[in-house]
């Protein structure tokens, strides 16, 4: 067997689990499946996800089935205005001996798992959200000036309010820029709510369990990152994340008319990663520009932001990543 047949089997495979992965997440976390679809594409990259919606909507439930079904030890904190960053990593406590000798212990916080959810993140102080910043970037934190590292793989995944509620600070940009994906959690539709509502009020509650193993992922995020991408589809990503930077050259009037700034490098990263696992999950062996379309609003919209004219006039920062990303892919496609 050649070496590019036993990656076609190896993929074949992979596809078939994440359908079981989906099938049982779907038992308990019900409908939705675009908001299930890239949760899932946060950790077969080995990313990180921010789910946005208003409360009530299933988020944390998701992200507890999300830690079954992947077979990873997840922990959930609450975020909350009097949290502090030791809350999170933890800290160092003076222990006496029997003999009357004293050292310092190192007790972790719930920081050290392999998938941490981040309950209502932006409820926290800004300096509380700082204490992620470090361990969402090299998976490790520094704590009484010793690196410590965390659990394998690690991966954060935040819920986060509207940030026109009462009680929430916006997060930094450098640690939006984390995020591999922004999840927007919307209300189900009436149908989907019906089924939410019989399959949750009955006496018992829908169970999921495990399909991958901690190990199993990490092989498939190094399955994922061994798949081909052709040139096309590496160029668009190219010119979409550069599309948004307004002092580009080749920035259009419209950017350089409603974008503050644009995303950098890490979104290209991203959006390499993305549009992998997007044909992953459905089957293929390679992504193709409709990939790069549809994952370009996750990838791209929680990196940039309007101008305060932008805003003002009620401009759609959604709206002008859809319209420039379907635009370039038919300029290319004429050419």
């Amino acid at each position: 067997m050649t070496q590019a047949d036993d990656m076609v089997s190896q993929i074949e495979a992979l596809t078939d689990k994440l359908a079981q992965a989906k099938q049982s997440i779907t038992a308990r976390f019900i409908g939705q499946e675009r908001v299930v679809d890239l949760t899932s594409t946060a950790l077969l990259c080995g990313g990180h996800g921010l789910l946005i919606g208003l409360p009530g909507l299933g988020k944390t439930r998701l992200v507890e089935t999300l830690s079954t079904v992947m077979g990873l030890d997840g922990k959930r904190v609450q975020f909350t205005p009097d949290l502090m960053p030791a809350d999170i990593l933890g800290s160092e406590v003076l222990d006496t001996a029997a003999d009357g000798t004293r050292s310092f212990r190192f007790i972790e916080g719930p920081i050290f798992c392999q998938l941490l959810m981040a309950d209502e993140i932006n409820r926290a102080s800004p300096r509380t959200q700082s204490a992620l910043l470090q361990a969402m970037q090299e998976k490790a934190v520094t704590v009484a000036g010793k690196d410590r590292t965390l659990g394998v793989p690690f991966h954060v995944l935040a819920t986060q309010n509207p940030i026109e509620q009462e009680g929430t600070y916006p997060l930094p940009e450098a640690q939006l820029d984390r995020f591999l994906v922004q999840i927007d959690v919307a209300y189900p539709d009436r149908a989907t709510e019906r089924d939410i509502l019989i399959a949750t009020t009955g006496e018992t509650d829908a169970q999921s369990h495990a399909v991958f193993t901690a190990a199993e992922l990490l092989d498939a995020q190094r399955l994922l990152r061994r798949m081909p991408v052709g040139d096309s589809v590496v160029e668009l990503i190219l010119d979409l994340v550069r599309a948004f930077r307004p002092d580009e050259d080749g920035a259009s009037a419209q950017v350089r008319e409603t974008v503050a700034w644009g995303p950098g490098p890490r979104a290209a990263q991203a959006l390499m990663l993305a549009v992998r696992a997007r044909a992953l999950l459905q089957g293929r062996l390679a992504p193709s520009a409709e990939d790069v379309i549809d994952m370009a609003r996750p990838v791209l919209s929680h990196r940039m932001a309007l101008n305060f004219a932008a805003r003002a006039r009620g401009d759609s920062l959604q709206g002008l990543i859809d319209s420039t990303a379907t635009g370039l892919t038919g300029a290319k496609a004429a050419a």
